[in-house]
C-alpha cells in the first residue's frame, strides 16, 4: 500500500510539471476585452484572415500558440473579431496561474504563413499584453487582459492593387519622359 501511495505521488507530481497555462483566445469579451481588427483603407478582415497569439520571448522573439483561427463571418462588425476556437490556446512552459506576454498577428490567409505576410509587409500586429493568472487544471482559461489594461485592437496593412501599382509606374514613367524633354 504504501508503494502505491509513493507511486500515486510521483504521478501527480510528474503531471503538475507538464501542466501548460491556457488563454481564452477571444477579442471580444463584453465589458473586458474588445480587440476589433480593421483593415487600412476600412473593412474588415472576416474569414479570409487568419488570426494567431504568439509568445513574446526574450529579445522579441515570437512563439507561435495553438489553436489559431480566422475571423468572424457575418455583418461588418462581427468580422473584426476572432472566431473562437472550440479549445483554449495552451502556452507551453507557462504553469497554470503564471503569465505570458503575448501579441495577436492577423494577415491574409491567401499568403499562406506569418513569415509570408512579414516580408510582404501585409502582416498585423497587436501591442504586447501581459495575461496574468493563465488558466489550466482547475483554473478556468484567461482573457486577453492583464495589470496593464486589455488587448488593443489594431489595423492590418493594405493589400496593394495590382492597377493601383500599374498606375504609380506608368505616373512615374510619364514624369521621367516629361524630365528628360
Amino acid at each position: 500500500m504504501k508503494k502505491l501511495l509513493i507511486a500515486l505521488a510521483a504521478v501527480l507530481v510528474t503531471a503538475a510539471s507538464y501542466g501548460q497555462g491556457t488563454i481564452y483566445f477571444n477579442t471580444r469579451v463584453v465589458g473586458v476585452v474588445d480587440a476589433p481588427v480593421t483593415l487600412a483603407g476600412g473593412g474588415s478582415p472576416g474569414p479570409d484572415y487568419t488570426a494567431q497569439l504568439y509568445l513574446v520571448g526574450t529579445g522579441g522573439s515570437l512563439t507561435a500558440l495553438t489553436p489559431a483561427t480566422t475571423f468572424r463571418s457575418g455583418s461588418a462588425l462581427a468580422q473584426e473579431y476572432v472566431a473562437v476556437p472550440n479549445d483554449p490556446v495552451t502556452v507551453p512552459g507557462v504553469p497554470p496561474g503564471g503569465s505570458a506576454t503575448v501579441e495577436l498577428a492577423a494577415w491574409k490567409t491567401s499568403l499562406g504563413s506569418f513569415d509570408a505576410a512579414k516580408a510582404a509587409n501585409q502582416l498585423g500586429l497587436s501591442a504586447p499584453v501581459t495575461v496574468d493568472n493563465l488558466g489550466g487544471g482547475a483554473i478556468v482559461p484567461a482573457n486577453l487582459v492583464g495589470a496593464g489594461g486589455a488587448l488593443q485592437g489594431f489595423v492590418i496593412p493594405a493589400v496593394p492593387e495590382p492597377s493601383v501599382i500599374a498606375l504609380g509606374v506608368l505616373g512615374v514613367s510619364a514624369f521621367m519622359l516629361r524630365r528628360r524633354k
